[in-house]
């Protein structure tokens, strides 16, 4: 049996390789301290959300529609879904 994923909360748009950050697009609200969830490939792995930017500034929260940059603990690709757990 596969265990649950968590909300889906949005997908990667982009991935910078250089600096291992993604860049999410949100479909759902996403705050500091959450712990999330990276599915696609072979790739499947949790993280918390230590910080994040939108539009070149920190925040600590991010809302539905917005796009934030995400440093990840490994490499991701485009289009990989991301979960809330």
């Amino acid at each position: 049996m596969k265990e649950k994923k968590g909300k889906l909360i949005g997908k990667i748009s982009h991935y910078f390789s250089n600096i291992g950050v993604a860049v999410i697009d949100l479909s759902d609200k996403l705050e500091v301290g959450d712990e999330i969830r990276f599915v696609g490939g072979e790739t499947d792995f949790n993280q918390e959300v230590e910080s994040m930017e939108v539009d070149h500034k920190k925040v600590d929260k991010a809302k539905k529609g917005e796009s934030l940059g995400l440093k990840v603990d490994q490499k991701v690709r485009e289009g990989y879904k991301v979960y809330k757990v």
